[in-house]
């Protein structure tokens, strides 16, 4: 298919009766986001890096529990969080998440990761529209199967994937999953409510719902049952901890450097550190006066408030265990705010602290790219510049294979500062530049 247009045919006509995402819509681009194939191959390696990095953040937690690492550390990640749960750390210690993926903002000096996701949506639409595109010939990464048997890999005997109502909105594309499992690899998965979901059998789950929604599942006594008697398979494991985005304020840490490095090996850490932005945790505790916050040379957070609109290139975001902590709920960008609402968001931080922590983070604006769109509200093709999202979906099989499924692209128009998938952007998969 050689026109545009022919090509959106193509994907409108391919596109799943009951749709991917409830009450949910975006653009088509009739074309991939194409990359270099230098970047696919290292995008490809730096699944093994982050697999390596949340290993070391579930080790780091452990430790502290245990009085090998300062208690801080523990405390931080434990801000807010009910005793049962806290308490389930001492239950399958080893298990991980088994999807890892990074939110990777494209900038003018590279790339930077600006949140790490263990329970990730859009599994389901990245597996839908790697199959449609690679059927329009194009090199998608991961392949055109690569999502699906890449979720397969980690459940290879089936199981259910539970999603909730908070999550309901990923339901269609989790069914959709569910199909294309089914039919290739026999009727073994399923898509079942969380809320009623009998956790005490031994099937095993696919956890598709925040741990901050368990005071709103009636299956939570199972669920906690099979937990502490060992009998539950699940992933991502009950680890609220692992769930925080100050994990990069922690990377970030100087006193903890010594241990990512041993952890990681020096050159990973030196990678990781050129791709995740600086961080820091509000903490309202004082400062000695012969000390400052690092970076900030600021020795308290109320000095922010006064920050010039240009000084303010920081993001303020909820760290974790709140219905605000994902998509672009609880993400504030400090230029996007007259300085009263700046400075009212830093006395919220400061106040919550105890129960909800919140993150600085250093904000790094992306590139401008152009990508071809058809507007799905108005039937208009266009060539706009915008700014992009990689989304890579890395399964983790086991710890010697971390494996890429999938790259989605979000690309949204130039005066959007945060980058998600809003009305007016374009949702596509991302596939090798051919050779010219």
């Amino acid at each position: 298919m050689n026109t545009a247009q022919e090509r959106v045919t193509a994907i409108q006509q391919r596109f799943p009766k009951e749709g991917l995402f409830a009450d949910k819509e975006w653009n088509i681009g009739p074309e991939p986001f194409f990359i270099e194939p230098a970047l696919a191959d290292y995008l490809e390696r730096l699944g093994h890096w982050l697999f390596k990095f949340v290993r070391a953040a579930n080790l780091l937690y452990q430790q502290s529990r245990r009085g090998k690492k300062p208690a801080w550390i523990a405390e931080y990640l434990d801000a807010g969080k009910p005793e049962r749960l806290r308490d389930l750390w001492t239950t399958a210690r080893a298990d991980l998440p088994r999807v890892i993926r990074p939110d990777i903002i494209l900038t003018q000096d590279g790339m930077i990761i600006s949140e790490l996701d263990s329970v990730p949506g859009g599994i389901g639409l990245t597996g839908w529209l790697n199959q449609v595109y690679a059927d329009l010939g194009f090199d998608v990464v991961g392949g055109r199967d690569g999502m699906v048997e890449g979720f397969r890999s980690i459940l290879p005997q089936g199981g259910i994937i539970a999603v909730s109502e908070e999550a309901a909105t990923y339901r269609p594309e989790m069914r959709w999953l569910q199909r294309e499992l089914n039919a290739r690899f026999g009727p073994r998965w399923d898509v079942q409510p969380a809320e009623t979901l009998d956790f005490h059998a031994k099937t095993p789950v696919y956890r598709f719902f925040e741990l901050f929604d368990l005071p709103n599942l009636p299956s939570t006594q199972s669920l906690l049952e099979a937990a502490h008697a060992g009998t539950l398979q699940i992933t991502p494991p009950l680890k609220p901890y692992l769930e925080e985005k100050l994990w990069f304020a922690l990377f970030w840490s100087h006193p903890l450097q010594t241990f990512w490095i041993r952890e990681l090996s020096e050159r990973h850490f030196r990678k990781l550190q050129s791709m995740m932005p600086k961080t820091w945790v509000v903490d309202p505790a004082p400062v000695p006066h012969h000390a400052v916050i690092p970076w900030l040379c600021i020795q308290q957070w109320d000095e922010l408030k006064h920050f010039s609109h240009k000084q303010r290139d920081f993001v303020l975001k909820i760290s974790g265990f709140s219905e605000r902590a994902w998509g672009s709920r609880g993400v504030y960008v400090g230029t996007d705010l007259p300085q009263a609402e700046w400075a009212r968001l830093i006395d919220e931080a400061k106040a919550s602290f105890p129960i909800q922590p919140f993150i600085l983070q250093r904000f790094h604006r992306g590139r401008l790219f152009e990508q071809s769109m058809y507007q799905t509200a108005t039937g208009i093709f266009s060539t706009f510049r915008g700014r992009v999202r990689l989304c890579p979906y890395y399964f983790v099989a086991s710890e010697d294979d971390v494996r890429l499924g999938g790259i989605l692209a979000t690309i949204v128009p130039a005066d959007k500062k945060i980058v998600h998938g809003m009305r007016d952007a374009a949702m596509v998969p991302v596939a090798v530049k051919p050779a010219t």
